[in-house]
């Protein structure tokens, strides 16, 4: 632990602020740890039940103090990483809607007519997400295709000149050039502006929709940084798509126009109030997701159940017809908008930034005979696909380690944009694969030492843009590539995409992976031509598309969604079953070896992410041996100063507080944790192990949030006049403070205020859900993650609180290779 000295975050940049605007904690974190750290995940066997109660606390605080304090300028080389630990930085969203009286009178006065009012607003919300989902679908593609297409003809015309004169060195060093410029301004915003904009976004969208906070994942200057981002990334030559990131840009619109305002730009257009909670957000989020997939693919009906499958942790039938409803105009706004620059205005036929062009089913059909050498095929992604997240992993971990500072991240990745040129000029100039020009669809056609007339194979993969090769690879006629050829590229290009993904760049994995299972699947169909003698069933084209569905299957594990996706791209049914069977094969055998891509990445930030079900195994834990205790209570009339208190206490996270209704004969006033969970408790008042067994049951549930917004509004009263009424509050104050609530340090508290008393019961939740504390932990998981709780209270049999489930309870126990684990919880 001596050289802990940087917290890192997604993108590897620390942050002072989260997204509640708390001063004092920063970002959910990665977690360091050291030879003195408590850092690999303890098994649990069924005599170390009884102690699990009790959860390890890794605190990295007095380490990482003492060390500044004796080094206060230098920063380590190397942070130490160790994945099998939980961040207890990150926090959870409020998908449980509090019921206090303040929401039931408000129900209350809304009749039938303004309950339809807020349906066609819902309606309208996710008819607006489509339209702007698809305008930056189309801003994303028309600013790719024209810078794109100015580097390759500088690019080209400089090989070309210099092919006949010589000096080709220049031609390389200007692509390099170019590359490595393009890609220094594209990573320079992304981590030094807004680091949560690396990557596709789709495993923070994930984490989101299944509950967990993630600092500004879906603020205003992420979306900015993410489209301007994924351009730079795609004109840079790198190998990535732009079509990953159409989800989270999606997502963003979606959390943006639900709530009616812009916290970044300061603006409140005073709309959609009503939707202004966490249930309601992410709803629309869902439906943001979806319409991103949809934009980039086409694809509707793959986007809604790509958002049922990947991203939403929640569902019902009527979110899934408004999800349709944004997904269909997204299309069709995109189809509209380029169809009009394409000169076409009538003509409806670009349904998404990607067309995979259509199949003639009568020259490309298939046999029974072909059924086992698809699933073949599919074991044959799984396995690639499963080399290509472990080789992924192990260069994360590297990057966590030792690239963690933003200007080493954009050196990387100006390093990997060269290298991506000169692989690619190298081998087109190694390569002898010469096709007749006439009839093709080259683009950008490189003659370079090939005769009159012809063109550079190997020039259509790699001068190109990823979603043109993949197409190319699809539908161009047998013949047009060489098998030498095909080999090359697929071996280069998958370590290239594996080297490229976690880049500080904005950039998804979905066209290089359809790249790399098009390239060796078109070369198996060649392949399986020679054997057969040029049997017209074996076309490379549909042995492309099938290698693509593999690969791309054995690195994401996604089945249902992409089998939509693949299906409505290339607008022929016929390949349904066949892709199915493909992407089951390629997640089972993918899955036997490592986790999918997405999954890794969140495991490696050590998020609390909760999956479908809890571990197998886990039926020998309860609610007793897995909750938090002490719990931090207060009084359902309870003293200011005790509040305050209660909340500037920065040992604690605490975020929901059970109101207790006290014995007359206790004169306890709460208690407060110095630390997290479990360590160094400090009772306040007379309140001892005795007086905690003559509280009385619980009477509700109350949030710091909450708390925040009462104690800025000042809503006590003296403790005199108890029988003055209080400050009367509506919704609208909590939903104008929503979602960044202000920090506890931001509200002053006199003395003599702090003697006051708060009366909690108006705003309290006064039926939160329970659990008794024999509950089994796979019957505790599912009520958790069911209904989408951040809190669940566990009581015994007088109703009296006894602990509190959260989300890191239940996310640290995991199915690991020897049995059931324990994760260890970092403050970090």
């Amino acid at each position: 632990m001596a050289n802990v000295a940087k917290k890192v975050s997604w993108s590897g940049r620390d942050r002072d602020d989260d997204e509640d605007g708390r001063a004092g904690e920063t970002t959910p974190l990665l977690n360091g740890t050291g030879p003195g750290a408590a850092g690999s995940a303890r098994q649990l066997t069924p005599s170390s039940f009884l102690r699990i109660g009790q959860l390890s606390n890794v605190d990295l605080n007095e380490e990482i103090h003492e060390l500044e304090t004796e080094l206060p300028r230098q920063r380590p080389n190397e942070i130490p990483h160790n994945e099998k630990l939980l961040s207890l930085k990150y926090e959870s969203l409020d998908y449980d809607n509090s019921e206090n009286q303040l929401f039931l009178e408000e129900e209350r006065r809304i009749n039938h007519a303004a309950f339809r009012t807020v349906e066609i607003k819902r309606w309208v919300i996710c008819a607006m997400i489509g339209i702007f989902t698809g305008l930056v679908a189309c801003f994303i593609d028309i600013v790719v295709e024209n810078l794109a297409g100015l580097k390759y003809r500088v690019v080209k015309d400089n090989i070309d000149k210099f092919t006949a004169k010589g000096g080709l060195s220049f031609s390389l060093l200007l692509w390099a050039t170019l590359n490595a410029s393009v890609v220094m301004v594209g990573s320079v915003i992304v981590a030094f502006i807004e680091p949560v904009a690396a990557g596709s976004g789709i495993p923070q969208i994930k984490c989101y929709l299944n509950g967990v906070k993630i600092p500004h994942v879906v603020r205003l200057k992420t979306l900015v940084i993410k489209v301007c981002g994924v351009i730079l990334s795609v004109v840079g030559g790198l190998a990535v798509g732009k079509e990953g990131p159409m989800i989270h840009s999606g997502s963003v619109i979606a959390a943006g126009i639900s709530q009616g305002r812009s916290t970044s730009l300061k603006r409140d257009f005073k709309i959609f109030e009503y939707f202004r909670r966490d249930t309601e957000k992410r709803d629309f989020v869902s439906a943001g997701a979806a319409a991103g997939v949809s934009a980039a693919f086409g694809a509707p009906v793959g986007g809604v159940l790509f958002s049922l499958e990947e991203g939403a942790s929640f569902w019902n039938q009527f979110l899934t017809w408004r999800i349709f409803f944004a997904s269909m105009i997204s299309t069709f706004t995109l189809n509209s908008v380029l169809s009009v620059y394409h000169g076409n205005a009538w003509d409806l036929s670009s349904p998404g930034l990607i067309n995979f062009g259509r199949f003639d089913s009568e020259k490309m059909g298939y046999t029974i005979q072909e059924i086992p050498i698809f699933i073949f095929m599919g074991v044959v992604g799984g396995i690639l696909g499963a080399l290509f997240n472990a080789l992924n992993y192990w260069l994360t971990m590297f990057r966590i380690r030792y690239i963690h500072r933003p200007c080493l991240q954009v050196v990387e990745a100006m390093l990997v944009a060269a290298v991506t040129a000169t692989v690619g000029f190298v081998m087109i100039y190694c390569s002898r694969d010469c096709q007749p020009i006439q009839g093709s669809s080259v683009a950008y056609p490189l003659q370079l030492f090939c005769a009159d007339g012809e063109y550079n194979s190997m020039a259509t993969a790699f001068f190109n843009t990823p979603e043109k090769s993949v197409v190319n690879l699809f539908h161009d006629p047998p013949g047009s590539y060489n098998p030498m050829t095909l080999g090359m590229f697929t071996l280069m290009y998958f370590f290239l995409a594996c080297w490229t993904y976690g880049l500080t760049v904005s950039a998804g994995v979905f066209i290089p992976s359809l790249l790399i299972g098009a390239a060796w699947g078109r070369l198996f169909g060649i392949s399986l031509s020679y054997l057969t003698k040029g049997s017209i069933w074996a076309d490379p084209g549909k042995y492309a598309l099938m290698g693509a569905a593999a690969q791309l299957g054995g690195i994401v594990r996604m089945t249902l969604s992409l089998t939509v996706i693949m299906m409505e791209a290339t607008g022929n049914v016929t390949y349904g079953f066949p892709i199915m069977l493909v992407l089951m094969t390629a997640k089972i055998v993918g899955d036997y070896f490592v986790e999918g891509l997405y999954d890794m990445h969140i495991q490696l930030q050590s998020v609390p992410f909760l999956h479908w079900e809890a571990p197998v195994t886990s039926h020998s834990l309860t609610a007793r041996e897995v909750m938090s205790t002490p719990v931090t209570c207060l009084r359902r009339i309870e003293r200011v100063g005790t509040v305050v208190d209660i909340l500037s206490d920065t040992s604690s996270n605490h975020n929901g507080f059970p109101v207790v209704e006290s014995n007359p004969d206790t004169t306890q006033v709460g208690w407060v944790p110095l630390g997290w969970p479990h360590k160094g408790w400090l009772q306040r008042g007379t309140l001892t192990h005795s007086a905690l067994l003559q509280v009385a049951g619980l009477r509700g549930l109350i949030l710091r949030s909450q708390l925040i917004v009462l104690l800025k509004h000042k809503v006590f009263v003296e403790r005199a006049n108890l029988n003055l009424v209080q400050r009367r509050l509506k919704l609208k104050d909590f939903r104008d403070a929503y979602p960044r609530f202000p920090p506890i340090q931001s509200i002053h508290v006199s003395q003599d205020e702090r003697e006051c008393m708060i009366d909690l019961s108006e705003f309290m939740n006064p039926s939160p859900y329970t659990v008794p504390q024999e509950a089994s932990l796979p019957r505790v998981f599912k009520l958790f993650r069911a209904l989408g709780l951040r809190h669940l209270v566990v009581v015994d049999n007088r109703n009296e609180v006894v602990g509190m489930v959260t989300r890191k309870d239940l996310a640290r126990y995991r199915l690991g290779k020897e049995g059931l684990e324990e994760l260890s919880l970092a403050q970090t």
